[in-house]
């Protein structure tokens, strides 16, 4: 019963700014560390950034840091990824994730393009 719903990509020019969010249902989402992911064509999928279950310490690629941040609402169930100077390297499905009873869960993804 988890899902976990991502929103909020589309195509930005260099050096702008996006904000992705990912709504989650089905576990006590307070509970449980979050994660964004993601997957450019023809690569693996990577991490990008990590936030613990209250929201206290956070971790991401040295390719975003200093650049993205990485929040949550635990009231509204939702984790954020807040992207800023965003270059076209950025480009990708950006994915929402947990891991939940020992299980790694995934939301559908949202595409990101930056482009001139």
């Amino acid at each position: 019963q988890v899902h976990l719903v991502e929103s909020g990509g589309g195509l930005v020019q260099p050096g702008g700014s996006l904000r992705l969010s990912c709504a989650a249902s089905g576990f006590t989402f307070s509970r449980y560390f979050m994660s964004w992911y993601r997957q450019a064509p023809g690569k693996e999928r990577d991490l990008v950034a990590a936030i613990t279950s209250a929201g206290g310490t956070t971790n991401y690629a040295d390719s975003v840091k200093g650049r993205f941040t990485i929040s949550r609402d635990n009231a509204k169930n939702t984790v954020y990824l807040q992207m800023n100077s965003l270059k076209p390297e950025d480009a990708a499905v950006y994915y929402c994730s947990t891991l939940y009873s020992s299980v790694r869960y995934w939301g559908q993804g949202t595409q990101v393009t930056v482009s001139s």
